[in-house]
């Protein structure tokens, strides 16, 4: 009738606290899956960079807004397809655009219309930054309703 005295029960004769856990908390994060998103989307954007900074050819004078209910004429300034600047369809020169717009203009807040079609944009853009350099911060381009 001999005893053993080692044995309790557990395998390798090892013992264990009661409600102990069997492994220890791993303490380390598993980066692998965050590195395989990060250059999923690295793949994505570097594919979706160039088609987003192409730009579209669109013809811009064409809209389908309403016209501009005013009581008064506005100031509007025109330029045709030879670059001649029209104030008011008066012709006018360069040099004498801003002395004639200012016994048209109520103040710095007035609002000024530029028309022009099949004009070099360089020219638009010079005869916009000669009205705001003079202190008119308000304009605007014209354009002509979509014929249906």
């Amino acid at each position: 009738m001999g005893m053993s005295v080692g044995a309790t029960g557990s395998k390798g004769g090892r013992r264990r606290r009661r409600g102990a856990p069997r492994y220890s908390a791993m303490a380390d994060i598993n980066m692998t899956p965050f590195i395989d998103v990060m250059l999923v989307l690295l793949i994505i954007f570097m594919v979706a960079a160039p088609l987003l900074a192409t730009g579209v050819p669109i013809d811009l004078p064409q809209t389908k807004a309403a016209p501009l209910n005013i009581e008064k004429k506005p100031i509007a300034i025109a330029i045709d397809d030879k670059g001649e600047l029209f104030l008011m369809d008066q012709p006018v020169k360069v040099d004498e655009l801003i002395a004639k717009i200012q016994p048209l203009a109520a103040g710095p807040d007035e609002r000024i219309y530029i028309r022009a079609r099949a004009v070099n944009y360089g020219r638009v853009a010079e005869i916009m930054a000669l009205v705001t350099g003079a202190g008119y911060k308000k304009v605007a381009l014209v354009t002509e309703p979509e014929k249906k």
